[in-house]
């Protein structure tokens, strides 16, 4: 006789992995509305940042960090360039390659952008207290520091 099937796992409480996603997905929703002013996308921002924090740097290294394709980034530097946010150069160690870099204009965006980023986050985790964000902080920093293994 065929056992009756097992019902699904209905706890009450959502499990640990689902909850840190929810939390992602509402920063990441908060993030692209905080952007909007700017009228920046979140991949153009994290691009922004990439290129600030190795500028001047060759496209490839944009797309490594990105994780994207390197005719990928070509769009997004594309779309930052025409905005006036980034400029290429010729790479003086190899004059078949080019490099990015903020322009003057994209450096002070770049920093408009980081600010309210901060202000966001930092109105996301109000409701925590000092303690309970400096647990939060050493947790998520220790999962990141073992990586996908755990160990």
């Amino acid at each position: 006789m065929p056992s009756a099937p097992r019902p699904p796992d209905v706890s009450p409480e959502p499990a640990l992995g689902e909850l840190v996603m929810e939390v992602a997905r509402g920063l990441r929703r908060r993030f692209a509305a905080t952007l909007e002013p700017w009228g920046i996308t979140p991949h153009e921002s994290r691009a922004l940042r990439v290129i600030g924090h190795h500028e001047p740097t060759r496209l490839g290294v944009v797309a490594q960090h990105l994780r994207i394709a390197p005719r990928s980034v070509t769009d997004v530097v594309d779309s930052l360039e025409g905005r006036g946010f980034v400029a290429r150069e010729p790479d003086p160690s190899d004059r078949r390659a080019t490099r990015v870099a903020l322009t003057a204009h994209g450096r002070r965006v770049l920093d408009e952008l980081d600010t309210a980023r901060r202000a966001d986050a930092e109105g996301y985790f109000a409701d925590l207290s000092d303690r309970d964000r400096a647990t939060l902080t050493r947790i998520l920093g220790r999962l990141l520091d073992d990586g996908p293994s755990g160990g």
